[in-house]
C-alpha cells in the first residue's frame, strides 16, 4: 500500500536535502530535469501502444481528460472570482505588450508530440519495449531527486512564503477547489474518489502528474491526467492577459503549479512586477503540494 507513496516521497526528500552551491551545477540539474521530462512522457507513450483494447481506451482518456478538465476549470473560477470579490486585488499597472502566445502554446504542445513518438515506437510491439514500465520507474525516481534539489534551491525562503499572503491565500483556493472539481468529475463518471482527487492534485504539472499516476493507476489515467494539466497551462497562457484586467487571483489561480516557471513571462508582463512574488509563492506552494497529495491519494 505505502510502496507508491515511497516511491514518489523519498526521493523527493534525499534530493531537498541536498544543498547545491555552484550555479553551474544547477545550471546541469535544470538542464536534466527538462530532458527527463522528454525521456519520461515518450516512456509513457511507449507503455500506451501496450494497453489492451486500443481504440477504446484512447476514447476513454479524452473523455476522462475533457470532462476533468472542465469541472476542475469550471470550479477553480468560480472559487477564484469569489476570492475577488471578497478581497480585491488592486493594481496601477499598465499592461505590456506580450510575446507571441500561439508560440507558448506550441511549445507545450511539444510535449504532445513527445508522447506521440513514443506512442508510435510502442506500435511496432517490438519485444524490448515491454521494459518501460520498470524504465518508467527508475526514471521517475531521478526526475523527482531533480526535483527536490531544484525546489532547495529555488531561492525561497520560508519567511518569503509566510510574508506573502496573496501567494498563500491563491494557492490555498486553488488547492482545495481543484479537489472539489477532481472529485465532482469522479463521480460523473464512475471512477473512484481517490482516483480523481488524484488527478486533480496535479495542479496543472503536467510533465509529473502524468508519470506518476502511470504508475499508480496504468496509462489510461496517467494519459487523462497528463491531458488534463496540458490543458490547463495552454488554456492559462491565452487567457492571462485578459483575466488580469477584471481577476488578478484568477489569473494568477489558473496557472496551477506552472506560475513559478513557464506562466511566469506572461503573468509578469500581463500584471507588473507585483504579480511576481505572489507567482512565485502560488508555484511554489504547488509544486510541493502535488507530489505528496498525488502520493497520497494514489497509496
Amino acid at each position: 500500500m505505502y510502496s507508491g507513496l515511497l516511491i514518489i516521497l523519498l526521493p523527493l526528500i534525499v534530493g531537498y536535502l541536498i544543498p547545491v552551491k555552484k550555479s553551474s551545477l544547477l545550471h546541469v540539474i535544470n538542464r536534466l530535469l527538462s530532458w527527463m521530462v522528454y525521456v519520461i512522457l515518450f516512456i509513457m507513450g511507449i507503455s500506451l501502444a501496450f494497453l489492451d483494447n486500443l481504440s477504446t481506451n484512447l476514447v476513454l482518456i479524452f473523455k476522462y481528460a475533457g470532462a476533468f478538465f472542465l469541472c476542475i476549470f469550471i470550479v477553480n473560477v468560480v472559487a477564484l472570482w469569489l476570492l475577488e470579490r471578497r478581497k480585491p486585488w488592486k493594481t496601477t499597472h499598465k499592461q505590456e505588450s506580450l510575446p507571441s502566445r500561439l508560440n507558448m502554446a506550441l511549445d507545450s504542445l511539444k510535449l504532445c508530440g513527445v508522447v506521440v513518438a513514443g506512442f508510435l515506437l510502442g506500435l511496432t510491439q517490438w519485444h524490448w519495449l515491454t521494459f518501460a514500465s520498470q524504465a518508467s520507474e527508475a526514471a521517475l525516481i531521478f526526475l523527482l531527486a531533480l526535483v527536490g534539489m531544484q525546489l532547495r534551491n529555488s531561492s525561497m525562503t520560508l519567511r518569503q512564503i509566510i510574508l506573502n499572503r496573496r501567494g498563500m491565500l491563491v494557492a490555498a483556493v486553488v488547492a482545495v477547489s481543484s479537489l472539489a472539481g477532481g472529485a465532482l468529475a469522479a463521480v460523473m463518471l464512475g471512477l473512484p474518489l481517490n482516483t480523481g482527487l488524484a488527478i486533480a492534485s496535479g495542479y496543472g504539472w503536467y510533465s509529473l502528474s502524468g508519470i506518476v499516476l502511470t504508475d499508480s493507476f496504468g496509462p489510461v489515467i496517467g494519459s487523462a491526467a497528463f491531458f488534463n494539466d496540458l490543458a490547463r497551462e495552454l488554456v492559462a497562457i491565452m487567457l492571462i492577459p485578459t483575466l488580469v484586467r477584471t481577476s488578478r487571483s484568477s489569473a494568477l489561480g489558473l496557472c496551477g503549479a506552472t506560475s513559478m516557471d513557464f506562466t511566469l513571462p506572461v503573468l509578469q508582463r500581463s500584471g507588473g512586477l507585483d504579480m511576481v512574488p505572489p507567482a512565485v509563492v502560488h508555484g511554489f506552494l504547488l509544486s510541493l503540494l502535488a507530489p505528496v497529495l498525488m502520493a497520497f491519494f494514489s497509496a
